[in-house]
C-alpha cells in the first residue's frame, strides 16, 4: 500500500486531499499544527469509511527539525512517503508598506520553506525506490501577483520555481514534481470576504462560479496517477478560467 502525506490536512483543501487519496487506497498521513481535534477526527473518519490507515501527526512545517521528526514517525509506521502533497499555507492581506519583517518571514516559512523542508525529507525514500510524486499547492496569485498580497504572491511564485527546477533534477530518478495553482476556492481562507466580494469574484470567473476543495483534490489525484506518468514540471491551473 502506498502512502500519501498531506501537509495542512485539517483545512478545507487539505481535508479534501486526504479523503481523495484514501478513496484511491492510499494510507494517509495528516499533518496538522494547531487543529489537532479536526485532524484526529478526520483520521478516524477515513479509517472507518475507507478501511485504510490514517495517521494524524503534529508538526510545524516551517520548522525543519519538526519536519525531520515527522518523517521519522512516518518511516516507523509506513516506511516512507510515495506521494507528497505540500498543501500547508496561510494567506494575509496587507499593504506592502505595512508588511513587517516578522509577517514576511512567517509567510515564507509556512508557505515556501515548508515545501523545501518536506521535499528534502521525502526525496531520499523516493529516489531509492526510483518512483514518487510530489504535488505542490501554489496559487493563481503566484502566477500573476495580487495587490495587497505581495508576500503571499511571492511565496506562491517561489513554489512554482521550485517545482520546475526540482522536476528537472529528480526526473532521472523516476520522481515527478508538479504544482497546482487554485483559483478562488471556498475555504476558511475566504471567511474575511464579504458576500459582495464573493459575488464579484464569481462574476470575474469565466465559469461564473467559485472552486471547491474537491476540484483541487481531483486534480491532485490525476497528477499522482499513472494517467499523468509523462507529466512533470508543470503548473496546472484550477481556476475556472480566472487566469489563462
Amino acid at each position: 500500500m502506498k502512502t500519501a502525506l498531506i501537509t495542512g490536512a485539517s483545512g478545507g483543501i487539505g481535508s479534501a486531499l486526504a479523503v481523495a487519496f484514501a478513496q484511491q487506497g492510499y494510507a494517509v498521513v495528516l499533518n496538522y499544527n494547531n487543529s489537532e481535534e479536526k485532524a484526529r477526527r478526520l483520521a478516524d473518519v477515513i479509517t472507518e469509511s475507507y478501511r485504510v490507515p490514517a495517521l494524524a501527526v503534529k508538526c510545524d512545517v516551517s520548522d525543519y527539525t519538526q519536519v525531520c521528526n515527522m518523517f521519522s514517525v512516518i518511516e516507523e509506521n509506513f516506511g516512507g512517503v510515495d506521494v507528497l502533497l505540500n498543501n500547508a499555507g496561510i494567506s494575509e492581506q496587507s499593504l506592502f508598506t505595512d508588511i513587517t519583517a516578522e509577517q514576511w518571514r512567517r509567510m515564507m516559512g509556512i508557505n515556501l520553506d515548508s515545501v523545501f523542508y518536506c521535499c528534502k525529507s521525502a526525496l531520499p525514500y523516493m529516489i531509492s525506490k526510483k518512483s514518487g510524486v510530489i504535488i505542490n499547492i501554489s496559487s493563481m496569485w503566484g502566477q500573476t501577483g495580487a495587490s495587497c498580497e505581495v508576500h503571499y504572491s511571492t511565496a506562491k511564485a517561489g513554489i512554482i520555481g521550485l517545482t520546475k527546477a526540482l522536476a528537472k533534477e529528480v526526473g532521472p530518478s523516476g520522481v515527478r514534481v508538479n504544482a497546482i495553482a487554485p483559483g478562488v476556492v471556498m475555504t476558511d481562507m475566504m471567511s474575511s470576504f464579504s458576500e459582495e466580494d464573493v459575488c464579484q469574484l464569481k462574476d470575474e470567473t469565466p465559469l461564473q462560479k467559485l472552486g471547491t476543495p474537491k476540484n483541487i483534490a481531483d486534480a491532485a489525484v490525476f497528477l499522482a496517477s499513472q494517467k499523468a506518468e509523462f507529466i512533470t514540471g508543470q503548473l496546472l491551473g484550477v481556476n475556472g478560467g480566472f487566469v489563462i
